[in-house]
């Protein structure tokens, strides 16, 4: 692992607070931020200052305690604290719509809070060490992903990934990327294409950072250019990440991940998501029941707080999109690499 990976730490529980990196600024800093109350994480989510569907798990798991640290202070009773803690880990989990590893997580700090005997300041460790073990398992989970995929990796091979999947998109190592670190510490042949990624250009800002300081040869394209790439030959596979899977395998990712797939299809090139099984949702049945995040019209007109368009054009911002099942090679999780019939082997995987 390399030093940058072992170093950093997205997210993580200390001193009674949640510490994280301030995603907004990198590449321009590489900051810490301490969160220390339920509205400030809500926010840190909502702005992206946290990103990445593991990621975002954490810091909703995380909200929880804060919320519960805070309501301790009111002196409620313990049916009361309970009552209103229940209430504030909902409205935690409303912060953003698509990514299911944030209703994930909080219903797993709900789960304590129904479920404890304990009484007020048990109940909130006991919040903590929950939000503890999931840090530690995510990191676990990642690396699981990472050798499983790195088996379908060819020797020597141009790996093309949408938007950022790595480190900073959990609490490390990374899924996407995950994949592509075990892969090149077997092989340091490999390279890969990451393409810009508008319109918050996470995979120019976040995944160009964490591997050229792994030291894993990155080229930067921008989003249109992917199937000119691909039609020279010089895309091996794609691997990207995943905000919500439905039971049937449709997949949504950042934006501009459905053309990816549509592109490598026509060139006959695999297509894998990389994701925890956390990112399945067998609640729905396809991705047509996922709920698209609408974002601000300034992210698009604006780059560095510079308009870049004529200031009354129209715009239509969706923070993702949904990738049908069929374009799809394989989901890599935790549990191995998951193949069509993707109803059958989402059903096996949680029944291991």
């Amino acid at each position: 692992m390399s030093e940058f990976i072992s170093k950093i730490r997205t997210i993580q529980w200390v001193d009674n607070c949640s510490r994280m990196v301030d995603q907004t600024v990198v590449p321009y800093e590489f900051k810490y931020v301490d969160i220390t109350t339920g509205q400030q994480m809500f926010d840190a989510i909502k702005t992206m200052i946290v990103r990445g569907a593991p990621a975002i798990g954490i810091a909703g798991a995380h909200g929880v305690v804060l919320y519960a640290m805070e309501l301790e202070k009111e002196n409620l009773s313990r049916d009361e604290f309970i009552k209103k803690l229940l209430e504030k880990a909902d409205y935690m989990a409303t912060s953003r719509p698509t990514a299911v590893n944030l209703m994930w997580a909080v219903e797993k700090q709900k789960d304590i809070i129904k479920n404890s005997k304990s009484d007020i300041p048990g109940i909130i460790e006991e919040l903590k060490q929950n939000g503890i073990k999931l840090e530690n398992e995510d990191i676990e989970i990642n690396k699981k992903i990472g050798d499983y995929g790195a088996e379908v990796v060819p020797k020597g091979a141009s790996i093309l990934t949408h938007c950022n999947a790595g480190a900073l998109a959990t609490v490390g190592y990374g899924t996407a990327l995950g994949v592509v670190r075990s892969a090149f510490a077997k092989d340091k042949t490999i390279q890969v294409f990451a393409d810009e990624t508008r319109p918050r250009q996470q995979g120019a800002r976040i995944t160009t950072l964490e591997l050229t300081m792994d030291g894993i040869p990155t080229t930067l394209i921008t989003d249109g250019m992917c199937s000119y790439f691909m039609k020279k030959g010089m895309i091996d596979m794609v691997v990207v990440g995943a905000d919500r899977i439905a039971a049937n395998g449709d997949t949504a990712n950042k934006i501009g991940t459905y053309t990816v797939a549509i592109a490598a299809k026509y060139h006959n090139i695999p297509f894998y998501i990389a994701a925890p099984l956390s990112t399945i949702d067998t609640s729905i049945k396809t991705g047509d029941e996922i709920v698209i995040e609408e974002r601000s019209r300034e992210e698009v007109t604006h780059i560095n707080g510079k308009i870049i368009c004529a200031p009354e054009v129209n715009v239509i911002n969706p923070g993702f999109d949904v990738t049908p099942h069929e374009l799809i090679t394989g989901i890599i999780t935790e549990k191995g690499i998951l193949r069509p019939d993707y109803k059958t082997s989402i059903k096996e995987a949680f029944e291991k």
